[in-house]
C-alpha cells in the first residue's frame, strides 16, 4: 500500500511541476514514506533523515532549496516527535492527507523554516481529490479499502490508518478501466483488510467487485491482498473457482499456529477455522497455493505454542511467507502484556520457522521444473536481452525474450529453479516434450 501511496503522491505533484528522480542530490523535494508495523522502520526513518539533512544543508550552501517531507504511518503516529527530533523537516503528513501535498508545500514555503504538520483524518475521502493514476508498468496496485476495525493486539493499523473505509465499486471500476487503457494487464487490489471490502451503496463485498472488474477489456490478471481469515466469505471463495483472471495464489495471514496465541492476539479465528477455509478454497480451485504471515515470540508464547506453529507451517506447505519476531508497538495492548519472550528465544524460534517455510518454498519451486507457466513480463532483466516477469504464483521468472513481449502474458517452459526465482525459455522456442502447464 505504501508503493501505491507513493505513486499517487507522484501523480499529485506531477500536476504542480514536479517529476520523479532517482538522484536525491538533485531533488528539490524528498518524501520519506513510512511504515509503522515494526520498530526498525521508525529507527530507519531517523537515520535517513540525518542523511538528507546533510544533503539539504549542502544544497542550501549552493543556493538551492530542498524540501523534506515525512509521510505515512510513522508520520501519523509520531508526527510531533518527528518535528521535535528533526526540526529541519518541512512537512509531516499522514496517509489520509497526501492529496493536500500542494497546499502543504505552499504553506512550508511561507513558513520561514517552521515545519507543517497535517495528520488529521479529514471527513472527505482523499480518493475524491486525486488525479488519474499514471501507471509505469503492466502491473499496477489499486487501493480499494483502507483501515481496520479488527484491533489485533499487536497492530497499530487502526490507530494510524483509522477505521475501515471502502471505496465505491463504480469508482474502483473506473480507475481500473483507466489503468487497463494505459496498458496495465494485472491489477492487485489493496487494503489493510481487503476482504472486509463493502460497497457503501449496495453492500456488495469483494466477490462482486472481482466479477465486475473481470469484465474490463485488457485485464488479464487479478490479485488481492492482504486478507483476514474471518472475512473469507462463501461468495469470495466461489470467485476463485469462477473468475479465470483471479490468480491461483492467495496471501492469507495466520500469524500463529496456536489457538491460545491467536486469542491473545485477538485474531478472532481458530486454527480449525483457518484450515476449513483453506479446504473450501481448494475445493473451489485445486491449483490454488498460499502465502502467509507469522509472528514468533508473541507475549506468552510457550514451546508448545511454537511447536503448533511449526506443525501448521509444515502441513499447509506455504509457497511463500513473511515471518518476523514480535516487535512491541507503543500504544498497542500487546506491548503491555506480561510474559514478553526473551529476544534470544525469539531469534531461535524465527530461525527454526524459516527453515520450515524455506523448505516448502524450495520444494514448490523445484516442482515447477519442466512446467509451462504463463508469465507476465513487466521489467527488463540484468542481462542484455532478458525480461523478468511473474508467474501466476508471484515467482519472478527470468527469460531471454524480445522486448516486444514486455507487458504480455506469455507461456514459458521452466528450465531452472532457485530458492526465490525461476528461469525459463519461451515455450514457442523450447523443444521440451514432457510439459505440465500452469496457465493464468
Amino acid at each position: 500500500m505504501n508503493v501505491y501511496d507513493s505513486g499517487r503522491m507522484g501523480d499529485v505533484l506531477a500536476h504542480h511541476g514536479y517529476g520523479l528522480t532517482i538522484d536525491a542530490d538533485g531533488a528539490d523535494m524528498v518524501i520519506l514514506n513510512t511504515c509503522h508495523i515494526r520498530e526498525k522502520a521508525a529507527e530507519k526513518l531517523y537515520s535517513e533523515l540525518g542523511r538528507f539533512r546533510i544533503l539539504k544543508d549542502a544544497r542550501k550552501a549552493a543556493g538551492k532549496t530542498t524540501l523534506i517531507a515525512v509521510a505515512g504511518c510513522v508520520a501519523q503516529a509520531e508526527g510531533a516527535e518527528i518535528m521535535r527530533r528533526a526540526p529541519f523537516v518541512d512537512i509531516v503528513l499522514g496517509p489520509q492527507t497526501y492529496h493536500r501535498l500542494p497546499e502543504l508545500i505552499a504553506r512550508a514555503e511561507r513558513s520561514a523554516g517552521d515545519g507543517v504538520l497535517d495528520i488529521e483524518f479529514p471527513p472527505e475521502s482523499k480518493f475524491d481529490h486525486l488525479p488519474d493514476a499514471a501507471p509505469t508498468s503492466s502491473a499496477a496496485f489499486l487501493t480499494i479499502q483502507e483501515g481496520c476495525d479488527k484491533f489485533c493486539t499487536f497492530c497499530v493499523v487502526p490507530y494510524t490508518r483509522g477505521a475501515e473505509y471502502s471505496r465505491p465499486i463504480a469508482d474502483i471500476v473506473a480507475e481500473a478501466r483507466l489503468l487497463c487503457a494505459a496498458g496495465v494487464a494485472e491489477i492487485t487490489l489493496l487494503g489493510q483488510n481487503v476482504n472486509a471490502y463493502r460497497d457503501g451503496d449496495t453492500g456488495a463485498g469483494l466477490g462482486p467487485l472481482i466479477r465486475a472488474l473481470d469484465d474490463i477489456d485488457g485485464l488479464a490478471r487479478l490479485r488481492y491482498m492482504t486478507s483476514h481469515p474471518i472475512d473469507m466469505d462463501d461468495d469470495l471463495i466461489a470467485a476463485h473457482g469462477e473468475v479465470d483472471a483471479l490468480m491461483p495464489f492467495l496471501h492469507l495471514p495466520v500469524q500463529s499456529g496456536s489457538d491460545a496465541v491467536l486469542a491473545r492476539m485477538n485474531r478472532r479465528h481458530r486454527i480449525d477455522d483457518y484450515r476449513r477455509t483453506i479446504d473450501q478454497l481448494m475445493a473451489a480451485r485445486n491449483d490454488l497455493k498460499l502465502s502467509s504471515d507469522f509472528i514468533v515470540g508473541f507475549p506468552g508464547e510457550s514451546d508448545k505454542d511454537f511447536e503448533a506453529t511449526l506443525e501448521l507451517a509444515a502441513n499447509i506447505g506455504f509457497i511463500q511467507a513473511y515471518s518476523f519476531k514480535y516487535s512491541p508497538r507503543p500504544g498497542t495492548p500487546a506491548a503491555a502484556m506480561v510474559d514478553q519472550v526473551p529476544e534470544a528465544l525469539k531469534s531461535e524460534r524465527l530461525a527454526a520457522l524459516q527453515d520450515v517455510l524455506n523448505a516448502s518454498q524450495r520444494e514448490f519451486n523445484e516442482g515447477c521444473d519442466g512446467r509451462v507457466m504463463a508469465v507476465l513480463f513487466d521489467r527488463a532483466g540484468r542481462k542484455d536481452g532478458q525480461l523478468v516477469g511473474r508467474s501466476p504464483y508471484m515467482q519472478p521468472v527470468h527469460v531471454m525474450a524480445p522486448e516486444s513481449l514486455m507487458g504480455q502474458v506469455t507461456d514459458v517452459v521452466i528450465t531452472e529453479t532457485n530458492a526465490n526465482s525461476l528461469g525459463g525459455e519461451l515455450a514457442a522456442t523450447s523443444t521440451g516434450t514432457s510439459q505440465r502447464k500452469i496457465s493464468a
